[in-house]
């Protein structure tokens, strides 16, 4: 007999479909019973496991199947009852048909291991944890269990994870480690005129709070804030090898545990469990600090010369009247001249220009280098009056580093800074090497040299200050330069994995790219022609777009109207305002995801 074809709900989209055999089977059962049957063996067959609720077969499926068999549909949905002595012993019979066996409480022990050795590693997850746990007995050839059991054995599996974890990284850490952690959780002590420490005040609020902080806009203060935490952070001593064999993600776990929870809710903890967490927040708090304050020190660089730049450009512009018709002028001027030329300037010249529009003409020639000196002298002013407080100790708190030969130039120049950033000598010691190329950019190449009273050219300390830390700036940006204990500036060579060389042709089909460069770049310009093409086509009927006469050409975008929000989100922003005023919508999801998140709700 022809297999029985039906519609397709296999796990992996394939087509449910009866062989001979199968159907011999079906064949061999009651009337009433066939259908029933049916389902549990096609059920099987795709899932390694038979159905536990009606709803998890569709009612398209069961009555094409239904027309297939040639039975009626049932009137009511099919019950997969396991009390039923017929439905038990159809199961034995599928189970005995594709080779599986029930589970065993040491099947339980051995899965629950597995998942906790291969699986908890990769997710907290417990859907997918659900999901290895299928996988894995029919890789096993039995049969899963239920499902308050399957949920008891992930859990189990996590928490012992989670265990063994915890009690690892707390035999690394010294008594001291532990003692400077669980400080974290206790307000910090105050110190009195004597240095001595004193209790709290009451009521005063955990030292783990301060290192939540966010560090705000660029300034002196948060600066001042940010080295302050990164300070306490390396003070607790972790170290450097702690979490050499955890995962990034099971990290950032342990920190967004420790991110939202209050400390009193942290100090209820087992203390293994507590000062792993502490220590994973720890961790990757101090590589946030290290970006945030590189990031500040990137922000402060710009915000110095934009500032002068902005500063000095509305100066010229009031100053400087642009003086039209130059070209004219010039003919005019020449031939009074060549007309005239035994007179004086102010009988033949004067009467054809002016004498107002000639000293507009000297002023704009002379706006360039004005401008450039008027500049420099703004943000050396700007630099040494309020931004040179921060920058040494920015400077003593961050190591520098870099890979490439090309940019040892900056680093010298940083080392050199840092040498000198405590003395107040005007320039650096003649003894010095003073790195000028890669450092000095054109802006400044005739500003950092002075001479000094005995006719020496010398390098200005404070101008070639600046240099560096613009020169420093772009390099960061461009990762030509790391710093240490950093993630975001860390060294660009761990951005691969270790093993990229070796398997470097499955990284490469992972990411989807082929290994030739030629293909890749090839594949690159297509793209952006394509993007081009699609560009110069439709900009000019979109009717939000418009292309002005203005400076060759000016792309100019209406605004789009803001589309209105939907009514249950208002309602809902309504109700949240009511019952907790004063915070957001957006507050109440992201605690929720937090709290729900199944790596902790073993522990509330």
């Amino acid at each position: 007999m022809d297999a029985l074809i039906c519609q397709p709900v296999g796990a992996d989209g394939s087509l449910w479909h009866l062989t001979p055999a199968d159907h011999a089977l079906v064949a061999a059962k009651s009337r009433s019973n066939r259908l029933r049957f049916a389902i549990m063996l096609l059920f099987f067959r795709d899932r390694g496991r038979f159905p536990r609720a009606a709803n998890e077969v569709s009612m398209a499926t069961i009555a094409a199947l239904a027309g297939a068999l040639g039975v009626p549909l049932p009137p009511e949905p099919l019950a997969f009852d396991a009390s039923d002595r017929t439905i038990e012993r159809q199961r034995a019979e599928i189970r005995a048909l594709f080779g599986f066996r029930q589970v065993t409480t040491a099947d339980a022990a051995e899965l629950r291991a597995w998942l906790r050795d291969q699986a908890v590693v990769q997710s907290r997850d417990h859907d997918r944890l659900t999901m290895e746990l299928e996988a894995r007995c029919r890789g096993l050839r039995i049969e899963p269990p239920t499902p308050d059991r399957v949920t008891r054995i992930v859990r189990s599996a996590v928490r012992a994870y989670e265990d063994r974890f915890a009690a690892t990284i707390y035999a690394r850490l010294l008594p001291e480690v532990r003692s400077r952690l669980d400080a974290l959780l206790h307000p910090a002590p105050r110190r009195s005129d004597d240095g001595a420490d004193e209790p709290s005040p009451a009521g005063a609020r955990a030292f783990l709070n301060f290192l939540r902080g966010d560090p705000g806009r660029a300034s002196l203060d948060s600066v001042m804030q940010e080295l302050e935490r990164l300070q306490a952070i390396r003070e607790v001593g972790l170290p450097a090898d702690l979490f050499v064999d955890a995962l990034p993600h099971e990290l950032e776990l342990y920190r967004q545990r420790v991110a939202v929870q209050p400390p009193s809710d942290l100090r209820r903890l087992p203390e293994a469990a507590r000062l792993t967490w502490l220590a994973a927040f720890v961790h990757l708090r101090g590589r946030a600090l290290t970006d945030s304050l590189v990031e500040l020190l990137v922000e402060t660089v710009h915000a110095i010369g934009a500032r002068a730049e902005r500063r000095i450009e509305q100066q010229v512009i009031n100053e400087i009247r642009k003086v039209s018709g130059k070209n004219n002028l010039l003919f005019e001027i020449a031939n009074a001249s060549l007309a005239h030329p035994d007179g004086t300037v102010r009988e033949v010249v004067f009467p054809v220009a002016g004498e107002q529009t000639l000293r507009d003409l000297v002023r704009e020639w002379q706006s360039g280098p004005m401008y450039r000196k008027s500049l420099r002298t703004t943000i050396r002013n700007s630099y040494v009056g309020h931004y040179r407080r921060m920058v040494p100790k920015l400077l003593d708190a961050l190591e520098f580093r870099s890979n490439n030969s090309i940019h040892r130039p900056v680093i010298e120049a940083l080392e050199l800074v840092k040498r000198h950033a405590a003395g107040r000598q005007h320039y650096f010691p003649t003894e010095e090497v003073v790195p000028i190329e890669g450092v000095v950019r054109s802006l400044w190449r005739d500003a950092v040299f002075d001479v000094d009273g005995q006719g020496r050219q010398r390098v200005n300390r404070l101008t070639y200050e600046i240099c560096m830390l613009e020169a420093l700036r772009d390099r960061l940006r461009s990762k030509e330069v790391w710093v240490v204990g950093a993630n975001r500036y860390r060294n660009p060579d761990d951005d691969l994995p270790a093993d990229f060389a070796e398997k470097r042709e499955s990284h490469y089909a992972a990411l989807g790219l082929p290994l030739d460069c030629e293909r890749l770049i090839a594949g690159i310009q297509q793209e952006m022609r394509a993007a081009l093409s699609q560009l110069d086509a439709g900009l000019p009927q979109n009717p939000h777009v418009k292309i002005t006469a203005r400076r060759g050409g000016w792309i100019t975008v209406t605004p789009l109207q803001a589309r209105p929000e939907p009514e249950n989100v208002e309602a809902l922003k309504a109700e949240v305002s009511a019952t907790w005023p004063m915070t957001g919508l957006l507050d109440i999801i992201k605690e929720a995801d937090l709290r729900l998140n199944p790596f902790w709700r073993h522990y509330v």
